[in-house]
């Protein structure tokens, strides 16, 4: 008898990538702000995790706007861990920017543009908006054809017929042609809850009507119950925005549909700057938008991390942004002590200048005990699904002490792989020591370097 084939194949369930601050789910504080010791992949750091929980209450209130936060402390003492949970706590509406000093240094673009681009990215707009719809589930749907005009064989739509059903009654509608190309786009079928918007005639397909719904568990439709109230109705809609969005839309001119204006959006254009005339336009917009109601502005979070990169021209114009009406919430991090301000023969804390270290409230990040190093190697250890024994985790917890605590984290992967080459499935310590004989820290090349100076160019 022929023997069966069976074959194992690859699941299609998506991974999630694996980054530095994965396991970083908020700031770990119990609801009157106190930290819990082990909390949301947070270990330790508790006095800066309840100072940076302080903040975080005083940009829900709105009362943090122009002002400035800097996190300040060693390298690998979890700087940009507290700024993500900072960002978690917040949630999604509230938006979140995170640059690198060394951004700003561009060769196409002004460096103090790109802090405004960037200012303006972490500034979000809620415009709620009442709308003229027609809403309901799909009975009818046939597109009328016509002869072409152009006088060729094929046949053009002249207008489509829709039937609209809701709980109260339904409504034929005759839509333009250009509506239809919009219900294609959307893929609506007979049987689907949709609205159209009176005014652009932009269409939102909601779900499959549950009167469709089958007795199976697994299915790929989204059921929404029949629309109440009428076919026609007012609904109010509430988009999310940044400054930035409507700077950009406002900035790039709309081409028309020749074949010159055609090749102008195919052919990428070279990154342009918005002017500051384009910028107060929006503002004043945005303001009227704001005290009609509207509109409602939420201050967002610039983090800047290596704030030390920037130089006297960025620092100048962050002190003058800082005092704007329209200012983020602005969070600064960098692991310099004393040092100059890039670009000058300056000494100053931090390599910030003193009249901007003057506006800032500064947090401090504490170098991590042997018990918490051991501790954020175990909960990186489960977030690579890795399993490794006490013993293990002790002595990568000794390497952290010596070298650091990136280094130690680093060194789980490489040790995961010689143990799968060994026929295990955990981690013991003859894998860490034989990845520790092969890879070197920071702290032993930069001494075997000084050792074996003459044999190097210099």
């Amino acid at each position: 008898m022929e023997k069966v084939k069976i074959e194992e194949i690859q699941s299609t369930a998506k991974k999630q990538r694996i980054a530095t601050h994965t396991h970083i789910k908020g700031l770990g504080l119990e609801p009157t702000g106190i930290p819990i010791p082990l909390a949301a992949g947070f270990v330790g750091q508790l006095e800066a995790r309840e100072a940076a929980g302080l903040v975080v209450d005083m940009i829900k209130q709105k009362k943090m706007a122009g002002k400035a936060l800097l996190l300040a402390g060693p390298p690998g003492t979890g700087k940009t861990a507290l700024a993500l949970g900072i960002s978690q706590e917040l949630g999604s509406k509230v938006p979140f920017c995170p640059m690198v000093g060394s951004e700003v240094y561009s060769s196409e673009v002004k460096k103090t543009e790109v802090l405004m681009e960037n200012f303006r990215r972490a500034i979000g707009l809620r415009i709620k908006e009442t709308k003229d719809v027609y809403e309901g589930e799909v009975t009818e749907l046939s597109p009328e054809e016509t002869e072409s005009l152009t006088g060729g064989y094929g046949k053009s739509i002249s207008h489509v017929i829709i039937g609209l059903k809701t709980v109260k009654g339904t409504k034929q509608l005759k839509l333009d042609p250009t509506i239809y190309d919009a219900l294609i786009k959307e893929k609506v079928a007979v049987g689907d809850v949709i609205y159209i918007e009176a005014n652009s005639g932009a269409v939102k397909r909601v779900g499959r009507s549950d009167a469709f719904a089958t007795e199976f568990d697994l299915e790929a439709e989204e059921y929404v119950p029949l629309p109440k109230g009428e076919v026609h109705k007012k609904k109010e809609i509430v988009q999310d925005v940044t400054l930035q969005d409507l700077d950009a839309a406002n900035a790039q001119p709309q081409g028309g549909q020749d074949i010159l204006s055609l090749m102008g959006q195919m052919m990428k254009p070279r990154k342009t700057e918005i002017t500051d005339k384009l910028r107060q336009e929006i503002n004043k917009v945005v303001n009227r938008y704001i005290d009609e109601g509207v509109a409602e502005l939420v201050p967002g979070v610039l983090f800047i991390d290596e704030v030390h990169m920037l130089d006297m021209e960025c620092f100048s114009y962050l002190n003058r942004a800082l005092e704007s009406s329209l200012s983020p919430i602005v969070i600064f991090a960098t692991n310099r002590g004393v040092c100059n301000v890039r670009g000058t023969d300056m000494p100053s804390p931090h390599g910030v200048p003193i009249d901007l270290l003057d506006r800032l409230v500064i947090i401090r990040t504490q170098i991590y005990n042997p018990s918490e190093m051991i501790q954020i190697i175990a909960i990186r250890a489960q977030v690579e699904e890795l399993t490794v024994d006490e013993e293990c985790l002790v002595l990568l917890g000794d390497i952290g002490q010596r070298t650091s605590l990136r280094h130690a984290v680093q060194l789980l992967s490489p040790a995961s792989i010689v143990a799968k080459m060994n026929g295990r499935d955990s981690i013991c310590k003859d894998d860490i020591e034989e990845v520790t004989s092969l890879y070197l820290d920071a702290k032993s090349s930069a001494k075997l370097l000084h050792e074996q100076q003459e044999k190097y160019i210099s």
